[in-house]
């Protein structure tokens, strides 16, 4: 995600942004981070840090499932000339950077288990040694850690320490999937189509009712970054104004209406000019029941619309709807 904030309105992700900056104020030197794959770890993560009065440290971002075991506790603990075959110098490793600051271990229970051991003995001491020496090094560091996994489970399946489990799981924080977060969908949506249409170049309008619908509906399991992904490549491939149903991939249309998308059915006879107008009144119906919904508030209206504020105000200045309705 491209946002140093964490957007959102709905009530679960209000109560995180309260308690993040809790956590960032207070003296917690471990900090758990629960989330299915794509919901904003990373995200959260880094504003621990910014919120912190680590803020002006290094905040050093550990991918424990990208780095290969062989080589993690050089790359963490970092180690002395010829400590081993091909430690032609020394070298600082990601803890000694992030001194002062954050540690990020992202996906933490790849860890190795023996690497986990080490871990909790500097937790515990604030002190560890390069790979190769002799003298102890003092850091002064926030481990922040994160998983996707139920980790109680895996320290019952003998996959993940119990003990480094219960000294990281002191302040846990639970990050909602975006299926629990209700029109949240749209206002992130809006955001995005905002971000990436400025990139490509474009101004896009914003959803059309029926995909707005469709993104309330679908169950986003690839979460916020599964969203992201497919406004950018809307952004990048169309050139409608509009997000339209047909630029949708079928996977989330056959999941919310159970078949891939219909193919496109004869129009009813009706005469143009009747057309245009139940067309208008739908319209204006359709937004000013949105607007009693959301008691006025046109921004509000707009999202529950699939429209961008501008859209909304637009469409009422052409249908006659006025301003206070």
């Amino acid at each position: 995600m491209a946002y140093a904030e964490l957007l959102g309105e709905h009530e679960s992700i209000r109560q995180m942004r309260a308690l993040i900056a809790r956590i960032a104020a207070s003296p917690a030197r471990t900090v758990l981070l629960y989330g299915e794959t794509g919901t904003g770890k990373g995200l959260v993560a880094r504003m621990l840090h910014r919120l912190s009065p680590r803020a002006q440290k290094p905040f050093v971002d550990v991918n424990c499932a990208a780095i290969p075991a062989s080589l993690m506790e050089s790359e963490l603990f970092g180690h002395e000339r010829g400590a081993f075959t091909g430690a032609a110098g020394a070298k600082q490793g990601l803890i000694e950077a992030a001194d002062g600051g954050t540690l990020f271990l992202d996906e933490i229970r790849e860890m190795d288990l023996q690497l986990q051991a080490k871990l909790l003995t500097l937790m515990d001491t604030r002190s560890f040694r390069r790979l190769g020496a002799v003298r102890q090094t003092s850091v002064d560091v926030r481990f922040v850690a994160s998983t996707n996994k139920v980790l109680l489970s895996e320290v019952k399946a003998g996959r993940f320490r119990d003990d480094l489990y219960w000294r990281l799981q002191v302040v846990p924080v639970n990050i909602p999937p975006l299926r629990e977060r209700g029109d949240d969908v749209l206002l992130l949506a809006h955001a995005f189509l905002r971000h990436h249409g400025a990139r490509c170049g474009r101004a896009i309008e914003g959803l059309e009712p029926a995909v707005a619908d469709i993104f309330r509906r679908y169950s986003w399991p690839g979460n916020v970054r599964e969203l992201e992904n497919l406004i950018e490549r809307i952004a990048i491939l169309e050139t409608d104004p509009w997000v339209r149903v047909r630029h949708l991939p079928d996977r989330i249309l056959r999941e919310v209406e159970g078949r891939a998308a219909p193919a496109a059915a004869e129009p009813a006879a009706v005469p143009v000019g009747d057309f245009h107008a139940a067309t208008e009144r739908f319209q204006k119906a359709l937004i000013e029941a949105a607007l009693r919904e959301a008691k006025g508030r046109h921004g509000r209206a707009a999202e529950r619309l699939g429209l961008s504020r501008h859209a909304l105000r637009h469409q009422m200045r052409k249908l006659g709807i006025p301003a206070e309705a």
